[in-house]
């Protein structure tokens, strides 16, 4: 079965098209989800993972989930996911094989919701936030961007990837720093990172501050 090819967009996100069923229910085939965990899991990545959130088509809203199942031909098994509707999925190759599908039943029957891949770091417990640390956070989001995009992107149309000119960080409240390379929109920041951060090791903020870091897509 040919794989469509994965399409960057702004934001270091990508949405996804999910079949519309009766009240809203849809459904989405397990394969593409296990292809772009197998891309993260190849990878020496220590923070830069691949997530997947449902959210409402027109607001942007989290789309709630009243309930979710993976389904194969002869077994079922719960969905997992947060509050903020994002997905738990496993990396398993047997439901790769068995040909998985996910349905998911939003909460709020209204919400025309889609699926969306986010790149991003999270789990940053223990890490000190330095412009040190953000420049090698940097380049592994930058690695998987790459890595997700495929060969015949990355190699042959290489001109096609999006620029990533930093990392745009958002905090649990909002934040202001005195440094022509750091810019706040109240708790979001972008840091246009250099490789000269490389020694750099002073704490800019409280890692448990950070909500997440995401890669800051300048085209």
């Amino acid at each position: 079965m040919n794989k469509p090819l994965l399409k960057l967009v702004t934001a270091s996100f990508l949405a996804v098209a999910a079949s519309s069923a009766v009240a809203k229910e849809f459904v989405m085939s397990y394969d593409g989800f296990y292809d772009r965990l197998k891309v993260v899991n190849k990878g020496d990545f220590q923070y830069a993972r691949v997530n997947f959130y449902i959210s409402d088509i027109g607001t942007n809203e989290v789309c709630s989930i009243k309930n979710g199942t993976i389904l194969t031909e002869k077994n079922e098994y719960p969905l997992n996911y947060t509050d903020k509707a994002q997905l738990l999925l496993p990396f398993d190759k047997q439901l790769d094989t068995d040909k998985a599908v996910i349905v998911v039943q939003p909460k709020n029957p209204v919400h025309d919701c889609q699926l969306k891949l986010q790149i991003e770091a999270k789990e940053l417990d223990g890490l000190a936030l330095s412009k040190q640390s953000l420049l090698v956070i940097n380049n592994e989001l930058e690695e998987l961007l790459t890595d997700l995009s495929g060969f015949f992107v990355s190699k042959l149309m290489w001109f096609l990837l999006p620029e990533q000119k930093g990392v745009v960080v958002t905090f649990k409240t909002p934040k202001q720093f005195d440094d022509e390379r750091i810019t706040c929109e109240k708790s979001v920041c972008y840091f246009e990172v250099t490789d000269s951060w490389e020694e750099n090791t002073t704490v800019l903020a409280d890692i448990n501050e950070v909500v997440k870091v995401t890669p800051w897509i300048s085209k």
